[in-house]
């Protein structure tokens, strides 16, 4: 049984205005008496209200209908308020009508709901202009509800003032539109709502809707454009409560309507859409009320941190092998879903509405001039594609958009679901939506045999690789249900979020926005960004190939099997039945289960590790597949979000591509390495020859053949100036020179730290860069020849871009040069901001550390996988410091919440950790510096190796799954 609570049990407005009538005679003739006394009764009122309302909220209350109580609550203690106004705190023997008052709820709070941390709107609406007893009541009125610590956005004016400015400005309009009658002098009330709706709502409709959509666009862009991302703001993102309360304020200006389940009667909607609106408000005003009763604020962002305890108080379980909180925001993300269903059905209705409504030869003009901003924005009445071919038999073009002929169209031949969607996409039209409505009734015919027909199957394949807008196709064939019930395996991943900080949105919209980045890829959009894989989509053997790859990658999310190994297996099968020839199914199959390894091997390897290369050609093993790994990893990447691919990780693909092409393209094609160390030097000579032969042929000796090979041109000319100067100015003083170059162009920039060479520099460079809030995304040690150090790091700012800010850069090298020189101290200034953002406290990552033998000739790998945190790069160095490792490349890659460090090391005598005492105290070691908040001393690790507690054997054994996962993945163990 729903939980409901009485009005009088949310607050007695009799017992109330008693109350305060009696506060006032006690305190008579105290003024700051009486108005204390006033206030700590409305706040008992307002409090004891509030916990009754969150109490039954708690137990079960509706959303809509705790937003309801709330307003009620609120109504009552403005009225009670504004009469003691009147009849005590300033009473008038001779009030006149002049001195009339009449409070209106607007905005929001006129709905007559109101979200436990909501603002109140309130409109004191005068005759006239303000007179002196008015101005004290709104004064003392406002002053109280501010006290009482509530958000109060408030306007005075006159009904004259509130019509002007109406046509002025679109808000207030719409703050009038849902303007409410609360307390105080009704007939200017109703004098205001007679002229809102006699004198500025005739004629001004197509106004109202091309600005209210405008604004919604404008919302959407400042809350995230998807509506599946996976920290959505349940208000302002799309398909949250905002949009909802467009389509009723659009409904509303346009027929006259007072609730939204009138908009049935005007055949905007049916029946069952006017349920789905209904749920879809319930959900999210729920959501809504407990989000702002746990936060304690006006918070509508679904963040991580909050969405754990969300998912408990609305009682959802962990249940398939999905959390709890997995199923929770799957069932938001699957409203938001409805919400935007609905706001297409809404436009496209009224669009047909309007264009059946005039005669003939005039109604498209009439129809396209009234709601094209409707049309423009969900993407309705493209225009048929040039040498588009005629529609299908069967299908009609109802105004602009595909209908069906007739009812039984797809019961006739199922295969017409998918073909309606073909059609769309071929000839660039919309859908009608009662085709849409057709569809979703008709979906049972999406079976089995429909799964097996060849000429379903053949339309399927052409919309996933159509040169048009595949995405849009795709998303309309998800939203209307037809996808995951012609692919099954993607049924699975619907609204699937991937709790994590570093995807961005649901398992299905990343893969569907994953398509649209190929497409746009193929196109030679944003080539700047990207430009090896645009150069490459143009030389593929086969678009059906990548297609179908890129649409594969991921649909295998949320299993407890290896997604890319389970997504491999889908992908055999899938492709005979799209057409796909053997040959090209073992190449989506491969794509698929190996579609993560060039961006580990990219972002966590030495690449100018000859071993590293091999091992990741004779994975590849041919020039082709090379290509469509390399769309498909800079495709993936970038749909993970905004921001995630960058010119960072671009640099890396490239040169991971251009090392491994010539491995595959033949020993009489590919220049050999001491070939390309003698062009590399050759090269920079020709550079600096303006230094003098002496010190060029100085630099180039100095330099081992690793350096020629993995840094660029570019860098080498900084790194010759910079030792140049070095020598020059420093003759037998110790030698430090510091150059930061910022990088626009790689996201990134550029410190390279020359100096004599001594144990620790690493760990002290990278507590000075923590110090200012910035991050290492790879680092490369070199020795010279004669013991130098040049050490080159790339870091970025917090937010993924390259730091330029000149105070910023400055404070950047002070700080490495008063860290190398002793005189600043990371360790306290670190431990300082050690604490984890709010948003990462949310998540709980074993951590993990791989030592690897097995992956380079001359150095250990080691691996480090754990919660990130400020400081942790810093702890992590210091820790292999004290360990006795010295640090020749490390690899820091961040996914989210998630950092994968790589550190290629030796120790003491040169050599690889080899034996397991050491293996033990590293691992040791390094976990002990993830989990505290200081590197240990030698003497602590060897005390935890005799002393292992069973949470550090659980923790050994995870690790161990976890590298066994990894082997596989980057050996192929397994198929």
């Amino acid at each position: 049984m729903a939980v409901t609570l009485s009005p009088e049990e949310i607050v007695d407005g009799e017992a109330l205005r008693v109350a305060l009538t009696a506060s006032f005679r006690e305190h008579a003739g105290d003024e700051v008496a009486q108005r204390t006394a006033v206030l700590d009764l409305l706040k008992k009122t307002m409090a004891e209200g509030r916990a009754r309302i969150r109490d039954a909220l708690e137990r079960g209350m509706k959303g809509v209908k705790t937003a309801q109580n709330l307003s009620y609550l609120q109504d009552v203690v403005i009225q009670a308020l504004y009469d003691y106004c009147r009849v005590h705190a300033f009473p008038s023997a001779h009030h006149t009508e002049a001195e009339n008052i009449c409070i209106v709820a607007v905005g929001g709070y006129g709905r007559g709901t109101l979200a436990p941390q909501s603002d109140i709107d309130l409109l004191f609406v005068l005759p006239h202009k303000q007179t002196p007893w008015g101005e004290s009541v709104v004064e003392y009125m406002l002053y109280m509800l501010w006290d009482l610590g509530l958000k109060v956005g408030h306007a005075t004016r006159s009904v004259a003032d509130c019509i002007r400015l109406a046509r002025e400005d679109v808000t207030i309009r719409t703050t009038i539109l849902e303007a409410r009658y609360l307390w105080g002098h009704q007939p200017l009330f109703d004098e205001l709502t007679d002229a809102f709706w006699n004198e500025l709502v005739p004629g001004t409709g197509r106004e109202f809707v091309k600005l209210k959509l405008a604004e919604r666009d404008d919302r959407h862009a400042r809350a995230g454009k998807s509506r599946y991302l996976v920290e959505p703001n349940i208000k302002e993102s799309k398909g949250g409560l905002r949009d909802l309360h467009t389509l009723f304020w659009i409904g509303k200006y346009l027929y006259g309507v007072h609730d939204p389940r009138e908009l049935v009667e005007k055949g905007v909607f049916r029946q069952s859409e006017m349920r789905t609106f209904m749920r879809a408000e319930e959900f999210l005003w729920a959501v809504r009320c407990h989000l702002h009763f746990v936060t304690g604020r006006a918070e509508d962002r679904l963040s991580f941190d909050i969405q754990i305890e969300m998912a408990r108080r609305l009682g959802y379980v962990s249940h398939g092998g999905m959390k709890d909180v997995e199923r929770f925001m799957k069932h938001y993300f699957l409203v938001a879903k409805d919400v935007g269903d609905l706001t297409r059905i809404f436009c496209a209705t009224l669009e047909d509405q309007q264009r059946k409504a005039g005669p003939a030869a005039s109604a498209a003009d009439r129809l396209r001039s009234r709601l094209e901003p409707f049309m423009q924005a969900v993407g309705l009445g493209a225009r048929m594609r040039k040498g588009a071919d005629p529609l299908p038999p069967g299908f009609v073009l109802d105004g602009s958009r595909i209908n069906a002929g007739d009812e039984d169209l797809f019961r006739k031949d199922p295969v017409n679901i998918v073909r309606l969607f073909h059609t769309a996409e071929m000839t660039g039209t919309d859908i009608h939506p009662d085709a849409l409505r057709l569809v979703r009734r008709s979906l049972k015919l999406v079976d089995a045999a429909l799964r097996k027909d060849e000429e379903a199957n053949r339309l399927f394949c052409e919309i996933l690789i159509s040169p048009h807008t595949p995405d849009i196709a795709l998303r309309r064939m998800n939203e209307a249900g037809v996808l995951g019930r012609f692919v099954l395996d993607f049924g699975r991943i619907v609204a699937l979020m991937q709790f994590n900080m570093y995807h961005h949105y649901t398992a299905d919209e990343h893969l569907i926005h994953a398509i649209h980045i190929l497409s746009q890829i193929e196109k030679g959009a944003d080539a700047d960004e990207h430009p090896l894989a645009n150069e490459l989509m143009q030389k593929v053997q086969s678009r059906k190939i990548i297609y179908l790859a890129m649409f594969l990658h991921d649909i295998a999310k949320g299993r407890k099997e290896d997604h890319s190994i389970a997504g491999a297996k889908i992908a055999r099968k899938l492709g005979p039945r799209l057409g796909l020839t053997p040959a090209e199914t073992d190449t989506v199959a491969w794509l698929v289960l190996e579609h993560l390894i060039m961006s580990d091997v990219a972002q966590t390897r030495d690449i100018s590790d000859p071993r590293t290369v091999k091992d990741f050609a004779d994975k590849v093993q041919s020039p082709e597949r090379l290509k469509l790994l390399t769309i498909l990893t800079t495709a993936d990447i970038k749909a993970v979000g905004p921001g995630v691919w960058n010119g960072w990780k671009a640099q890396l693909i490239q040169q991971l591509y251009d090392e491994t092409l010539p491995l595959l393209s033949g020993d009489h094609e590919a220049p050999s390495r001491a070939a390309r160390v003698g062009v590399a030097r050759d090269a920079l000579k020709q550079r600096i020859s303006d230094l003098g032969t002496a010190t060029v042929e100085s630099f180039a000796g100095r330099m081992t053949d690793s350096y020629w090979l993995v840094v660029d041109p570019d860098t080498q000319e900084r790194h010759a100036r910079l030792m140049a100067g070095a020598d020059t100015s420093h003759g037998d003083e110790a030698v430090l020179e510091i150059d930061v170059t910022p990088l626009p162009d790689d996201d990134a920039t550029e410190i390279s730290v020359y100096a004599l060479d001594h144990p620790g520099i690493f760990s002290r460079i990278a507590g000075a860069v923590a110090m200012t809030g910035a991050n290492i995304v790879d680092a490369k040690i070199f020795t010279t020849n004669d013991g130098m150090a040049l050490d080159t790091f790339w870091v970025q700012s917090d937010n993924s871009e390259v730091l330029d800010d000149a105070r910023r850069v400055q404070r950047l090298r002070e700080l490495i040069d008063k860290t190398l020189r002793g005189e600043a101290k990371p360790k306290e200034a670190i431990a300082r901001e050690r604490k984890r953002t709010r948003r990462q406290q949310a998540f709980e990552i074993e951590p993990q550390v791989l030592i690897d033998n097995s992956v380079s000739d001359r150095f250990t790998v080691i691996e480090v996988n754990a919660l990130d945190r400020p400081g942790l790069l810093y702890d992590l160095t210091r820790a292999l410091f004290h360990l006795g490792l010295t640090i020749t490349s490390a690899h820091i890659a961040t996914y989210g919440e998630r950092i994968v460090d790589v550190f290629y090391v030796k120790d003491v005598a040169g050599g690889k950790v080899v034996q397991d005492g050491k293996k033990e105290a590293v691992e040791d070691g390094l976990l002990a510096a993830i989990n505290s908040a200081l590197s240990p001393r030698p003497k602590d690790v060897e005390e935890r190796v005799q002393k292992r507690t069973e949470r550090r054997e659980a923790a050994r054994e995870t690790g161990q799954k976890a590298r066994d996962a990894r082997t596989k993945r980057l050996k192929g163990a397994a198929e």
